[in-house]
């Protein structure tokens, strides 16, 4: 701001109120105005010194205030706020710039959770094995059951003692698993039972070697698996005497495959009810209801065209009681290995696991079909 807004030019050598002399320290007088008070233009002067002075439009209006257009000319007049226009435009909201299409990820297929081709592999050369046995020479089938009993204990008492610390002594339930096999395909249930309460008792005294710390949980294992694996497994054996011995075989072994195809082909494929979560989170309600549909189809053809004697409406309820055994007998297994904290028993199968892991819904149903047919059929 320089003087000029005051209205006068001011005296040479003085910036200060009227009245008073120069101030001390203030700039020598410089260059005169011209006549219209216009101050050269390459000149600078120091700012003056404000006097407390009333602003213009107060008591002591003046000249200098008719020069300050922001104020009020006269006392009665209340300035008015200029109102302030917003001159900026409001800004639109930007509209987001499109992006490139993303692919549409494919849909991803189920799985079945295990190598189908081996698994096939393997099931198929099993089958092969057991039919020839089966039909060329009993003894030889016997013998094939008595291995798989020695093979499935060896996989069980090996998973409690690495997952639970249980020992289970694996000699006296490897003899006597294979003996109560042979003992009821020689004997009958009654040589059954009788080698199912030896192998008890070797079980008790083989533990009596090592210290009595933990002997009651190892004996108890022991007989569970006893009575588990080869005990259920002689049923077989007892089918295998009647006259028409291997077709009643056959007939429990393609209904069983059948309840399990029955189940895997309709659960993978419209399962979404669980059936027991906690136990088993694949199986599903659809799941059951094919194995069930399944069975029961299978079990009236057997009936009707394999085994002597036998009527389509009596493979009806034998397709249906194998499809409930399977069912439990697979659940069963499934919490054992949920109690143990694995997936497989053994890895003896590829794509199946271990021997326990395909006898795990036909040791249940075993005494089942065996009972079934001794009701419809007799026992020879």
């Amino acid at each position: 701001m320089n003087d000029s807004s005051w209205g006068a030019p001011p005296q040479a050598g003085y910036w200060g109120p009227p009245g008073q002399g120069p101030v001390a320290g203030a700039a020598p007088a410089g260059p005169a105005y011209d006549a219209y008070g216009a101050q050269p233009p390459l000149e600078t002067r120091p700012m003056p010194i404000v006097s407390d002075v009333p602003a213009s439009g107060g008591d002591q209006d003046d000249d200098r205030g008719a020069a300050r257009l922001s104020g009020p000319l006269f006392r009665d007049e209340v300035p008015t706020p200029t109102p302030q226009t917003n001159t900026q435009q409001p800004q639109k909201p930007q509209e987001p710039m499109p992006s490139a299409p993303q692919p549409v990820p494919a849909p991803q297929k189920k799985s079945a959770g295990r190598d189908l081709s081996a698994a096939i592999g393997v099931g198929v050369g099993l089958g092969a094995v057991i039919l020839a046995s089966l039909f060329i020479v009993k003894a030889v089938f016997v013998g094939v059951i008595a291995i798989a009993v020695v093979v499935g204990l060896w996989e069980l008492t090996k998973r409690l003692k690495e997952r639970k610390g249980i020992k289970a002594p694996l000699v006296p339930l490897a003899v006597g698993g294979a003996a109560m096999v042979v003992a009821g395909y020689l004997r009958g249930a009654e040589g059954a039972w009788v080698a199912m309460a030896l192998t008890a008792l070797a079980i008790l005294v083989w533990r009596m070697t090592e210290p009595p710390d933990g002997y009651l949980r190892d004996v108890t294992a022991g007989a569970f698996a006893a009575f588990y694996v080869p005990f259920l497994a002689t049923f077989v054996s007892l089918m295998l005497t009647a006259d028409d011995g291997p077709w009643r075989v056959l007939t429990f072994l393609l209904l069983t495959v059948v309840s399990d195809t029955g189940a895997y082909a309709i659960g993978w494929r419209f399962g979404s009810h669980k059936l027991a979560p906690r136990i088993s989170p694949g199986k599903t309600r659809e799941g059951l209801v094919g194995a069930v549909t399944f069975a029961m189809a299978a079990g009236a053809l057997c009936m009707e065209f394999l085994i002597d004697d036998g009527t389509w409406w009596q493979g009806l309820l034998l397709g249906l009681a194998v499809a409930a055994s399977a069912t439990l007998g697979d659940l069963g297994e499934s919490m054992i290995k949920r109690d143990l904290g694995i997936k497989d028993m053994g890895t003896l199968l590829p794509g199946h696991g271990g021997i326990m892991d395909r006898l795990d819904s036909l040791l249940p149903t075993a005494p089942v079909v065996w009972l079934l047919f001794v009701v419809f059929v007799g026992a020879s």
